[in-house]
């Protein structure tokens, strides 16, 4: 193996604009390495820790590193140099900066008001968190998402695959064929598009993102999906005595969960669950519900979507946080097709 193979583009009924290779431009082949006088079986030891392109070396600490088996000190620093070489750190202007950012993503809700309030679509290099009650359609943006990143560019898409990592038995593919009806899409060749994997504990959740960035690396993504990110969390961490080390395992998963947006230029979207409160701050609040996985999640999370029911079979988004975006709101409801404007 060498350190990244070329991936191929994936099937779809739509064409595939050479426009797509923009996103791989930040990644490098294994020879690449070796000719700055890395070894090829060292390189082969970093691609079985689960290092699958440059980039991931170098958001990565040292101390990390050293830990790989087989790899000493003096090679961690030797690796670490020929990566800075092959893709220079440091400071940029920002304007450099905002033509990298020409090449985010703006993936479709299906919502043309849900897509306006977050300035086109989901943004891909961050990580969106929908946090809210039951049957306030997480679930069903996230099935949306794994049609529509799959369009064109001209029409809202990712030009992409999507991948879905369930962590509560809620993926239904037959939603998937329903949606890809809506969006003229086949609906088998839609589902062949769509790498799923099903989570049962917190540790088997976190090395799903190692084979993750494995397939990454061979074909084009353009979502991730965790559904939810923190059910697992609640059963396997129990009580304050085990709170410190579930908010460290969150950390490191979230972190490796940004990492893979920033490597392959990929929207990840988590969903979240709420929780009420019931300390004294939430007899004046008009809403007593927050999501979980305290200052971890929230510092973690790019964009948080607030989600709840409104009236009649509406649904409400609100900006919770962003970066970029003012608060505000928007309307939309779930049909067969997915998520869709909201009409009285």
């Amino acid at each position: 193996f060498f350190f990244l193979m070329i991936r191929r583009p994936p099937r779809s009924t739509q064409s595939r604009s050479s426009a797509a290779s923009d996103v791989y431009k930040r990644q490098v082949h294994g020879d690449r390495l070796q000719e700055l006088g890395i070894n090829q079986s060292d390189i082969k030891k970093l691609v079985d820790a689960g290092f699958q392109t440059v980039e991931s070396i170098l958001f990565t600490a040292k101390k990390n590193l050293i830990i790989i088996k087989g790899l000493t000190e003096a090679k961690i620093d030797k690796i670490m140099e020929a990566a800075t070489k092959l893709i220079p750190q440091g400071f940029t202007t920002a304007a450099q900066y905002y033509e990298v950012r020409q090449n985010i993503l703006k993936i479709t809700t299906g919502s043309k008001e849900l897509d306006n309030l977050l300035g086109g679509g989901m943004e891909s290099a961050s990580i969106t968190e929908l946090f809210g009650e039951f049957r306030t359609g997480k679930t069903q943006i996230c099935h949306t998402l794994c049609v529509a990143c799959q369009l064109p560019k001209s029409k809202g898409g990712g030009e992409g695959k999507a991948m879905y990592i369930d962590t509560e038995g809620t993926f239904r593919p037959e939603r998937l064929v329903e949606i890809a009806e809506r969006f003229g899409l086949d609906g088998q060749e839609v589902l062949e598009n769509v790498a799923f994997a099903r989570a049962h504990n917190c540790d088997q959740q976190s090395k799903l993102l190692l084979q993750a960035a494995a397939l990454m690396v061979e074909e084009k993504y353009s979502l991730l999906i965790v559904d939810s990110a923190m059910a697992l969390y609640r059963t396997d961490f129990l009580g304050r005595g085990e709170l410190s080390a579930r908010q460290n395992h969150l950390g490191r998963f979230l972190r490796n969960l940004q990492k893979i947006a920033d490597e392959f230029n990929v929207a990840v979207v988590i969903t979240n669950q709420v929780m009420s409160q019931v300390d004294g701050t939430a007899l004046f609040a008009g809403d007593a519900k927050k999501p979980i996985g305290g200052n971890i999640m929230a510092h973690a999370s790019t964009t948080r979507l607030y989600l709840r029911k409104g009236r009649g079979e509406s649904r409400i988004c609100k900006i919770y946080d962003s970066p970029s975006l003012p608060e505000s709101e928007a309307t939309y409801a779930i049909g067969k097709g997915g998520i869709q404007d909201f009409n009285d």
